[in-house]
């Protein structure tokens, strides 16, 4: 019984250390994408008005999008935009309007560049938010990791020197 208790202990020890390892390094992966988010997000120079804005989106008057949550509400804004603009329709459905009627509409041809565009810079937007939230869950499970390994190890211990266990 003592050999299979060390065994035990020791297999517990070396699952804890690698574990206790792993959290740390996402610590720092999900803080240091977070930093990177940040900085590309900054360095758009991408700010909201001053005024105008939709009443859920008015406490980012003024500000910059830096932030997860803030480039999913200008996406937003630019979603607003997008449906005066466009009457609601998509890129895809004014492109087939145009070329159904014979592509040479100037005015749909403009409309399907806005659209383009609009969509475009609301689905890089959205992607920036989905990478904030992707950093959010490997710092969680970071640190999370991080004290399991550390319960692990402590477990590996007690097993090892509790004269009661042996």
């Amino acid at each position: 019984m003592n050999a299979a208790r060390r065994r035990t202990s020791t297999l517990i020890g070396m699952v804890g250390l690698a574990v206790g390892a792993a959290g740390p390094v996402m610590l720092l992966r999900g803080r240091s994408g977070r930093q990177e988010i940040r900085a590309e997000l900054a360095a758009q120079k991408i700010t909201f008005p001053d005024h105008g804005l939709p009443p859920r989106l008015a406490h980012f008057a003024g500000s910059p999008v830096e932030t997860g949550p803030a480039a999913h509400a200008y996406a937003e804004l630019i979603k607003d935009h997008l449906v005066k603009a466009t009457g609601g329709r998509t890129y895809a459905q004014i492109t087939e309007e145009l070329h159904a009627g014979g592509g040479d509409d100037e005015k749909l041809a403009q409309l399907r560049q806005t659209a383009f565009m609009g969509e475009t810079l609301r689905g890089s937007l959205l992607s920036a938010y989905q990478a904030w939230h992707l950093t959010t869950l490997v710092t969680g499970l970071g640190g999370a990791l991080t004290g399991l390994g550390a319960a692990l190890v402590a477990t590996a211990n007690a097993l090892g020197t509790n004269p009661r266990c042996r």
